[in-house]
């Protein structure tokens, strides 16, 4: 069962680039089914962004997505089968920043003639 609303409406805003939460709700889980060793790191509202859940792999791997708030994200997480983790509280994994700069190594290797 899902947490998520039928249509895309937060309180007072409108789908983020014309994505409804439901498909920001499909592709956490298939984020989550399709890594190993994810965690759910939610993210608080702030004034300029809704409440959003970073998903990280094992690997650092990780994306992003608004979700209608902290319950829902708690609530999908338990639903996957994954720990969940505020990130206001607990930070993020180093992991995930050691992915960020493998990446951008990576990125900057194919720019180079």
């Amino acid at each position: 069962m899902s947490v998520f609303p039928r249509r895309g409406r937060l309180a007072g805003a409108g789908s983020a680039n014309g994505r409804d939460l439901r498909e920001d709700e499909a592709h956490l889980t298939r984020f989550a089914r399709s890594r190993a060793g994810v965690e759910a790191f939610v993210e608080p509202r702030t004034a300029v962004t809704d409440t959003t859940v970073m998903l990280v792999a094992a690997d650092g791997e990780w994306t992003r997505r608004r979700v209608p708030g902290p319950q829902a994200a708690h609530q999908l997480a338990h639903r996957l089968g994954i720990a969940a983790y505020d990130a206001a509280v607990v930070g993020y994994p180093q992991r995930m920043r050691d992915w960020n700069a493998r990446i951008a190594a990576q990125n900057r290797a194919k720019r180079e003639p």
